[in-house]
């Protein structure tokens, strides 16, 4: 397919919803310095709304946190939205999530009345104009780099889209083998894996499959913070501080289980009695205050299983948009473009 030319578009943000931001999916190769990989809260959905519209996975899009966010293009664009179930409009007539879009010039977006999980996921087909941090689009606020959006910024895109119609109006822009998590259960069921100290804390096995825990207040990137009961481990001593990936559980001092995130550092000391699998990431990365969920532990053979499938699926969905938009004219990014850093990929 023959290159197109970029077209420089404007998106005025008339509305910021409760907190929006630049994201992408993170750093690579920083954490030896100290600072975290960051990236979207769901990878999962950050990396298929930049599929859905021929991006690379780790393209910057918007992370969107509740309320009500808005734009306006300058010129045609081809989006998509994803993360937990939201109203979508463009110029006041619904659009689906998890599916690509076409919206004409100066029609308002509006995304909305988000329900079940805590994020969505704004992608532009092409290249949205920000800083970078370590070759990432990601916030890190704690280095002075916060990426929050507001109202009345004019974000700037450039793009190889130049607008598309089917003919077939009321219907599905395109049939994709999207996969779409299910956010309707009352309860979650989180994954985990054993942690270093799971065979220090006797019970603990029993009492994270068997209790419900909910999501409190204060949790952000850097953990979540979850009421319900815990136990402590038996005749640890001092645990020197080091390094934890992401979704370790930490038992602190006081009667409260913290989930790290994608903004961790250290343990501080804190022992690690389990680990959320990493196909189970994306669930905690939804999981707002109040929100309930529980523990099922699975061996590390079955949590490599589970990752591959869901890393399948995500292939699978990448090679049938290429080889769609190849068919029909629609820009789509190749392995050579230079467009998206390589240090952000999918983590």
């Amino acid at each position: 397919m023959t290159a197109k030319s970029e077209q420089a578009v404007t998106l005025t943000i008339s509305e910021a919803g409760w907190l929006s931001t630049f994201q992408d999916l993170g750093r690579e190769d920083s954490e030896y310095m100290g600072v975290p990989c960051g990236g979207a809260a769901d990878q999962h959905s950050a990396a298929v709304a930049n599929v859905l519209v021929g991006n690379r996975r780790g393209a910057a899009l918007l992370e969107i946190m509740g309320g009500r966010f808005a734009f306006t293009p300058s010129h045609d664009v081809f989006i998509s939205v994803t993360g937990t179930p939201a109203d979508v409009t463009v110029g006041g007539v619904p659009a689906p999530l998890w599916q690509p879009v076409c919206v004409p010039a100066n029609a308002r977006v509006v995304i909305s009345n988000a329900t079940g999980g805590m994020r969505n996921y704004l992608a532009f087909s092409g290249d949205l104009d920000t800083p970078r941090f370590m070759g990432s689009a990601a916030p890190e606020s704690r280095m002075g780099f916060p990426q929050q959006l507001a109202a009345g910024r004019k974000v700037q895109l450039a793009s190889r889209y130049l607008g598309f119609s089917q003919p077939y109006l009321g219907q599905p822009l395109f049939r994709l083998p999207v996969p779409v998590p299910d956010f309707s259960p009352d309860v979650w069921t989180v994954e985990v894996v054993d942690g270093p100290e799971t065979d220090r804390t006797p019970g603990i096995r029993e009492l994270l499959s068997g209790s419900i825990y909910t999501v409190g207040g204060k949790s952000n990137h850097v953990g979540l913070r979850l009421d319900g009961p815990v136990i402590h481990p038996e005749g640890l001593g001092e645990i020197v501080s080091h390094g934890v990936p992401i979704g370790a559980f930490e038992i602190p001092h006081g009667d409260e289980l913290i989930i790290l995130g994608r903004s961790r550092t250290l343990t501080a000391g804190y022992p690690i009695v389990a680990v959320a699998t990493k196909a189970s990431l994306p669930v905690l990365g939804q999981a707002s205050p109040g929100r309930k969920m529980t523990f099922r532990w699975v061996s590390q053979e079955a949590a490599v299983v589970r990752w591959r499938e869901q890393q399948r699926l995500l292939c699978d969905l990448e090679n049938r948009v290429h080889n769609l938009f190849a068919a029909v004219g629609l820009p789509f990014a190749h392995e050579a473009d230079p467009a998206t850093p390589p240090s952000t990929r999918a983590a």
